[in-house]
């Protein structure tokens, strides 16, 4: 058996005019994350840390943002297509942990229900997903509010 481990790391700008999308998440606030896609950092780095672990770079060498055919792409969809590529070269995840860092709004009542949309897709029981909030205490762009990141790191094995 082949285990491999990998991480990912997202950021995107808050910006008043954009919908915010966290772990495949509608949350409601008024402004959202500027990006190609949706900007849903959270699931951008957990789709770094599969990537990562199996050997295949990042979620812009597959899905670049110079290409028009994934603007505004739901990044479900960006994962969906990534679990996918993972299946067909046999890597199957064991776990994922990751953390958004938000100043605002609180994650806490989210995450629920961002575990009920990601752990299907990753084939992962709710267990097998964390998904921690913390904030930046108020330090750097982060804990001004301006922007949204996210870290995740994943166990993959290749029976």
């Amino acid at each position: 058996m082949k285990n491999k481990v990998g991480i990912g790391y997202d950021i995107h700008r808050l910006v008043e005019g954009e919908e915010l999308y966290l772990g495949g998440v509608k949350i409601p606030f008024p402004k959202g994350l500027l990006g190609h896609s949706d900007g849903d950092c959270l699931i951008h780095a957990i789709v770094d840390s599969v990537l990562g672990a199996a050997g295949k770079g990042d979620i812009g060498t597959i899905f670049p943002d110079t290409d028009p055919e994934y603007k505004n792409i739901s990044s479900r969809k960006i994962l969906e297509d990534v679990m996918e590529m993972m299946k067909t070269q046999g890597w199957k995840i064991v776990n994922i942990d990751s953390i958004i860092i938000a100043e605002a709004p609180r994650m806490r009542p989210f995450i629920p229900e961002m575990k009920k949309i990601l752990c299907p897709v990753l084939e992962l029981s709710e267990e097998g997903l964390g998904i921690k909030a913390k904030t930046n205490e108020g330090i750097g762009e982060l804990g001004r509010g301006n922007a949204i990141a996210a870290w995740a790191a994943a166990f993959l094995k290749k029976p």
